[in-house]
């Protein structure tokens, strides 16, 4: 190497932040190769991340302790609030909605650039009417029941009958509201089909302990098809029975057709080798959709020596190739005992686009093709369901666009996930031109663009060059473009 090349390298080096980049030797003259390295941050992206339980059923838990200006910026990966409680509490009364209940708490966090999920449910353990008593007083048929015996003449509680036609024909009318506010909301992550079974988890053994056929289900499923076509959805695992211990059953192979994931309700409820039953199950969905893993209530889960020191809810996201975890608790009690857990949770959930290396032409001629060469993985366990397009990104001294480019033929959805460590790489390379000549007859027409020293920026996300996805790099633009260096471009 030249003195030249080498005094340039070292420039390199001094001009990127050493904790993520690292200037390696040219692989042909007059061109920059930049080795990048993963920094280690937790990463909050679109279809993925942590999910809180704001509301967990009963509406104190586990939001209820937070200040109004609260919004958990100190928890790491936190990317969505989830907002679960029983129908009873936005429709007290026929048409009467009070949507303040979900609205109040979400636009904190909306306000923040994060989103929200949804399950209302229709029968619950620990109040009469989680299905609005109105519904029952307009002749819907349901049973009492009593948990833990069942089905009980004088018991408390009230479960409808889930093909009742008077009790489908009010819940597709409240889906339909439901629907006007938010299939196709943006902020929206996804919304559970939380009308069947207690805690809308789809099944019965904790409520009349009556068995439900899969066609009745489906009317469920259908229901939110037809109102949130829009919107991912989620169906709890527990519909086709909670130890069902099954890699494929006929009612998942009805989501599957229909574009509905799969969460699974609940993780490590059970000391091992209960600790989870479906993860062969989920191998059919995360290929094409997030999956959603929801623990058990933290301290239960450590009262019933299920938790064990936190590996198991590791292992669970391995297994699953789980896009979204719960905080099913307390949420700073939960992070202050299980930080280094969450640390190893999120190097692996969801999907972790790394940029492993760069490289580009020393100089760029204005008007001459150049070459861009990249080399991406996917480090972590599900794929980037967003999808996105790498584009690089040229800055004048003064922050200013200069010349964008994207690399329109490789959508980084399609790089493959690995094990730990070993997630398999993908050579881009492709050619741009910057500020191309057009000729119209003896014309010539050329975008301005002044000679200089450019900033060199990457950034992922949508084909016109829009940011959308964050990288695990330093020298972030506030826009999510990355800094890897600089480059000169001249004139012919």
């Amino acid at each position: 190497m030249g003195l030249k090349r080498l005094v340039y390298c070292c420039l390199v080096s001094l001009a990127c932040h050493p904790s993520c980049v690292v200037p390696a030797a040219a692989e042909e003259e007059g061109r920059v190769t930049v080795e990048l390295q993963d920094d280690g941050r937790p990463l909050v992206n679109p279809d993925m991340g942590w999910t809180m339980h704001f509301y967990s059923n009963v509406i104190s838990n586990y939001g209820s302790k937070l200040e109004a200006s609260d919004t958990l910026d100190d928890f790491p990966g936190l990317s969505t609030v989830y907002l679960r409680l029983p129908w009873s509490f936005i429709e007290p009364q026929q048409g009467q909605f009070d949507w303040s209940v979900v609205d109040t708490p979400a636009q904190r966090w909306i306000a923040k650039g994060k989103r929200i999920a949804f399950r209302i449910s229709c029968c619950e353990s620990w109040m009469r009417y989680a299905t609005p008593r109105w519904v029952e007083e307009a002749g819907a048929k349901g049973h009492n029941f009593t948990v833990g015996r069942g089905l009980d003449e004088d018991g408390p509680l009230w479960e409808p009958v889930y093909d009742d036609p008077v009790f489908l024909a009010k819940l597709e009318r409240f889906l339909a509201e439901f629907s006007r506010r938010h299939d196709g909301n943006p902020n929206v992550a996804f919304i559970d089909v939380g009308s069947y079974g207690v805690w809308g988890e789809g099944h019965c053994w904790a409520s009349t302990k009556l068995e439900i056929g899969d066609d009745v289900k489906k009317k469920h499923i259908d229901l939110h098809l037809k109102h949130f076509p829009r919107t991912l959805l989620a169906v709890s695992d527990d519909y086709i029975g909670p130890g069902n211990r099954v890699g494929r059953h006929p009612l998942t192979d009805y989501l599957l057709a229909h574009g509905v994931t799969l969460r699974d309700d609940s993780i490590c409820v059970q000391p091992p080798p209960n600790s989870w039953f479906h993860a062969e199950l989920a191998g059919a969905f995360w290929p094409k959709l997030p999956v959603v893993l929801e623990h058990e209530h933290y301290g239960s889960s450590v009262r019933k020596n299920a938790w064990g020191d936190g590996s198991l809810l590791v292992r669970a996201v391995e297994e699953y190739h789980a896009a979204y975890m719960s905080i099913h608790w307390w949420p700073r009690d939960f992070l202050e005992k299980n930080r280094d857990v969450i640390e190893r949770i999120n190097r692996r959930l969801g999907y972790r686009l790394q940029l492993r290396e760069i490289s580009w032409p020393e100089q760029i001629t204005l008007g001459q093709p150049f070459r861009i060469e990249a080399t991406w993985a996917n480090a972590g366990v599900a794929p980037c369901y967003p999808g996105g397009h790498m584009a690089v990104t040229l800055k004048d001294r003064k922050g200013g666009i200069v010349s964008l480019h994207v690399f329109d033929r490789f959508n980084l959805r399609d790089l493959r996930v690995g094990p730990p460590g070993k997630a398999p790489a993908e050579d881009l390379r492709t050619t741009f031109t910057m500020a191309r000549v057009h000729q119209d007859g003896p014309r010539k027409f050329a975008r301005s663009a002044a000679p200089g020293t450019c900033d060199v920026f990457v950034s992922v996300g949508a084909l016109d060059g829009t940011p959308r996805i964050a990288l695990p790099l330093q020298r972030d633009d506030g826009q999510r473009r990355y800094r890897v260096g600089t480059v000169r471009v001249t004139q012919p």
